[in-house]
């Protein structure tokens, strides 16, 4: 199979199919002892090495419309974004959906810069800011958007914005990073091995 507009579509519905099954259920997040470790931006790395930065901010849309509904207790709850939708649920869309968009869109250009060197690496490093990024965006649009809450200056407790965040992600994000390097880059390494993909 090669790089076309057939397999950009199943490509797409698999990874659709994934995100949805990450959002419904605890598949998504696996533990490892007190942490819990979150691949729901695996697919979206997954969308951004086949089909680039359109590929990738229609993942990350679709990723941050479940993470929106999860908000309202459809599929696994979210007890923070239940909480910022009773603040405000227009700036919670925002929050949930526009760094998860913003994210897959520049994974997109990510792969496409570091494949030119090579691509198997590029895959590696798409999936290293498919969660990087995520945390940085996502907890910037928190404190951006939510700072000045009751909500989440009790999070922060007086602490300074950096040293909170770092906090708050903690081992986790690391852990996450790893992860998402790992396994992005086994599976989009695969997929051009195989010739599902192509440069």
């Amino acid at each position: 199979m090669r790089n076309t507009k057939t397999s950009n579509l199943t490509i797409m519905a698999l990874m659709t199919a994934v995100l949805l099954i990450f959002a419904c259920t605890p598949i998504g997040t696996i533990p490892i002892g007190p942490l819990s470790i979150s691949m729901n931006m695996i697919p979206v790395a997954i969308c951004a090495v086949a089909m680039g930065p359109a590929g990738g901010a229609v993942a990350g849309a679709i990723f941050g419309l479940l993470s929106f509904l999860q908000c309202f207790g459809i599929g696994i709850p979210s007890g923070m974004g239940i909480i910022l939708v009773g603040i405000n649920p227009f700036l919670a869309f925002i929050q949930r959906f526009v760094p998860r968009l913003l994210d897959g869109l520049l994974l997109g250009y990510i792969f496409r810069a570091v494949s030119k060197k090579n691509v198997y690496l590029a895959c590696a490093v798409t999936g290293f800011f498919s969660a990087f990024l995520n945390t940085v965006f996502f907890m910037t649009a928190l404190v951006l958007l939510f700072g000045n809450t009751e909500y989440v200056q009790g999070l922060i407790a007086g602490r300074n914005i950096i040293v909170f965040i770092c906090a708050f992600v903690g081992v986790n994000a690391v852990v996450e990073m790893v992860v998402a390097t790992l396994i992005t880059g086994a599976v989009g390494s695969a997929l051009f091995r195989a010739k599902v993909l192509s440069r």
